[in-house]
């Protein structure tokens, strides 16, 4: 056993892992986000509880780069308390147990690698949409994560006016539209034109991410994953439609882009941490 964490800039999901299966899960809302004091406070009492069961260490998935040999996170996305935290000696301190931390949407695609969609691949990139665009990778069967644990970002790169990110978000409602990706996916719903046609312009933009990464990494398939993924009925036509272009027509032909189907992947990749490395804990 295990615990997984997945803290995202919302929400903090935490649940003991065993053979992929999540047991006891616990959620929070993450709140005084200002307060590095507070959070750190209230991310130690979601995990306490679960320390009660045999667990033989806890993996944790933050938005942010990591050092993830040292356990210091930097910079956590819409956490502005998290700067540059010490995360892995703080906990190991509070919780007596090894820590081992890396970046959300890494632990997402190895939660799914290991356990998911992307079970039996040896190359699979997770795409994380959500209030950001993220990216995490497999190559070769194995994690990848760069030096600085910042692989795969290719929301960074410059698209139109502003970047990937910003049109294949929740930043492309919030900031394009006057509107929310929750609100277009509940008109959407009901039929309302307006809606899916911006769900339709959506699926174009993001088809543009998906070419940058056909190109750079040739996967064998794509797992979405996010909360803005379960809209993936709605943008995934024009998406499709706008990759019809796409230089090579074997790749198109091969690859497979799919929604998640198990919202804990994040947890259960976060658990799997442990596997990737030798814990140095006394």
């Amino acid at each position: 056993m295990t615990i997984g964490v997945d803290l995202g800039g919302t929400n903090i999901r935490a649940g003991v892992v065993q053979a992929g299966e999540v047991h006891t899960l616990r959620r929070h809302i993450l709140k005084r986000k200002d307060s590095l004091t507070d959070t750190l406070a209230q991310l130690i009492d979601l995990i306490h509880p679960l320390c009660q069961y045999p667990v033989e260490g806890i993996g944790i998935g933050v938005p942010s780069v990591v050092d993830v040999q040292n356990g210091v996170v930097y910079q956590v996305a819409n956490i502005p308390s998290w700067e540059e935290v010490p995360l892995k000696d703080i906990l190991e301190k509070e919780l007596n147990l090894p820590i081992w931390i890396n970046n959300d949407v890494n632990c997402f695609i190895l939660g799914e690698h290991q356990h998911g969609l992307a079970r039996n691949t040896t190359s699979a990139l997770g795409l994380c949409i959500g209030t950001g665009l993220g990216c995490g990778l497999i190559l070769n069967g194995t994690l990848y994560t760069g030096t600085n644990c910042g692989a795969g970002e290719i929301g960074m790169l410059s698209y139109l006016d502003q970047t990937l990110e910003y049109y294949c978000s929740g930043d492309f409602f919030t900031g394009r539209h006057a509107t929310t990706a929750l609100e277009t996916f509940e008109l959407a719903t009901l039929g309302d034109r307006q809606a899916l046609a911006l769900w339709a312009a959506f699926g174009r933009h993001l088809a543009e991410a998906i070419k940058v990464i056909l190109y750079a990494y040739d996967p064998e398939i794509i797992v979405m994953g996010g909360s803005i993924s379960k809209a993936f009925s709605f943008f995934e036509p024009s998406m499709r439609a706008q990759l019809s272009d796409f230089s090579y027509r074997e790749t198109l032909r091969r690859i497979r882009i799919l929604p998640t189907e198990n919202e804990n992947s994040g947890v259960i990749g976060a658990a799997a941490l442990g596997t990737l490395s030798v814990p140095r804990f006394s």
